[in-house]
């Protein structure tokens, strides 16, 4: 894939991990990756992130860009990099996941590969219907005032009715809005 490009990566996929730890990268996933490139793989949360090499390098970016001396930046910078593992893409499109790491988000056998955007996480089948049963739950009592499509003349993510910021709206796109009761 050429620099110009941004991979994403979305849906969800049920894979099986095999006993010496390779896993097999869905097909979509692996025409988002240049040929011969690899994931780099971290523990993230219950699951694994796998990153695309320009993607973990933007990540790393970031976290240089942070302030260095600061104690929830180191934790989260050691805590990322220290996990992380380079896993190359053999011939028949798979990675070997790492001992440390199958064990940390405790894998084995069956796994949900899910598309986040600019990575991809791998999930064990209990912590990931877990963490989808929660978030349907926390979501359904928000609303972010996504319209689609934008209202014409009106800048993109901004409400019709939204006289602006600082004018206490209860459209105000920065909050989050309680859902109606039906």
């Amino acid at each position: 894939m050429e620099d110009s490009q941004i991979a994403v990566f979305k849906g969800t996929y049920e894979h099986r991990i095999d006993g010496k730890g390779r896993l097999p990268v869905p097909a979509v996933f692996r025409r988002s990756l240049a040929p011969g490139e690899g994931v780099v793989v971290t523990l993230l949360d219950q699951c694994l992130a796998a990153y695309p090499p320009g993607e973990w390098k933007k990540l790393e970016a970031q976290l240089a860009a942070l302030p260095a001396f600061s104690k929830p930046v180191k934790a989260i910078t050691r805590l990322l990099a220290s996990r992380a593992s380079d896993c190359a893409l053999d011939v028949q499109g798979r990675i070997l996941v790492p001992p440390m790491l199958r064990a940390a988000a405790g894998l084995s056998g069956d796994v949900v590969i899910v598309g986040v955007l600019n990575r991809f996480e791998i999930w064990a089948p209990g912590a990931w219907a877990t963490f989808v049963a929660e978030s349907e739950k926390m979501l359904d009592h928000v609303s972010f005032d996504l319209q689609w499509p934008p209202a014409p003349g009106l800048p993109e993510g901004t409400p019709p009715d939204d006289p602006g910021p600082g004018t206490g709206s209860p459209l105000s796109p920065l909050r989050p809005q309680a859902k109606p009761k039906r």
